[in-house]
């Protein structure tokens, strides 16, 4: 049987936004990891894991920093997962917030493991994303009819959001709380301010949800962060 390293997406934050194939594999795995930030402290992941089974639960640390710090943590924790196996572990699950196919630091720990061991089978198992969080507590129709959607990290800059307001009915913006200001006015700008909506701590007890064009057009907010911009709909079968 060859060892199976599994990716299992555990939704935003909210304990009951899990799927029961989720909980199963998290529950029968032989060892469950999950990612912590370099600063140590118990992440959402660990929190819905724990929600949902009473077992052991190992520390991955991944920097958020770019450089060799980053590729050293990747490096130490592809090696963690070597060592499950190596010590007669058969399967390892990798609980992480979202899904582990969107934006998820479960693509390096895969890309990484797959070197150390090379046998191994990669699987997933779907998470609910911020995104259908959002638009679910928020009342929010992603896209209908020949609407496109665009899905992307601010990471990549306000520029980048601005040419996808240009070219896409509904955009979806992750990591923009620390630059805010500037995400807020490329979307007013692009007079697509009204109807948007935004998100922060989806799933928590401190959950933060309202119109964008509430927000504070001065302030920053979390990195952990989602901004939803649809388009203007006529009615029904309007789009279509």
């Amino acid at each position: 049987m060859r060892p199976a390293l599994v990716g299992v997406g555990v939704g935003p934050g909210d304990p009951d936004l899990v799927t029961v194939r989720a909980v199963r594999v998290l529950r029968d795995a032989d060892v469950v990891v999950v990612p912590v930030a370099d600063t140590g402290e118990e992440g959402r992941a660990e929190r819905i894991v724990r929600a949902h089974a009473e077992r052991e639960v190992r520390r991955l640390v991944f920097a958020l920093t770019d450089g060799p710090r980053r590729d050293g943590a990747w490096d130490a924790a592809g090696a963690q997962v070597a060592r499950a196996f190596a010590e007669g572990s058969r399967t390892v699950a990798f609980a992480t917030i979202g899904d582990p196919n969107v934006y998820s630091t479960f693509t390096y720990l895969a890309a990484t493991v797959r070197t150390l061991v090379p046998e191994v089978e990669v699987r997933t198992v779907p998470g609910i994303t911020a995104m259908q969080a959002l638009a679910a507590a928020s009342g929010t129709v992603l896209v209908e009819g020949r609407e496109s959607l665009a899905l992307m990290p601010l990471t990549a800059g306000v520029d980048a959001l601005r040419r996808a307001l240009d070219a896409h009915d509904t955009v979806v913006a992750y990591k923009g709380g620390r630059v805010l200001p500037e995400v807020l006015e490329a979307v007013r700008d692009a007079g697509r301010l009204a109807g948007a909506v935004y998100g922060a701590s989806l799933g928590l007890p401190d959950e933060d949800i309202r119109p964008a064009a509430g927000l504070d057009p001065g302030a920053a907010g979390p990195y952990l962060s989602a901004l939803i911009v649809t388009p203007p709909r006529t009615g029904r079968g309007g789009r279509l």
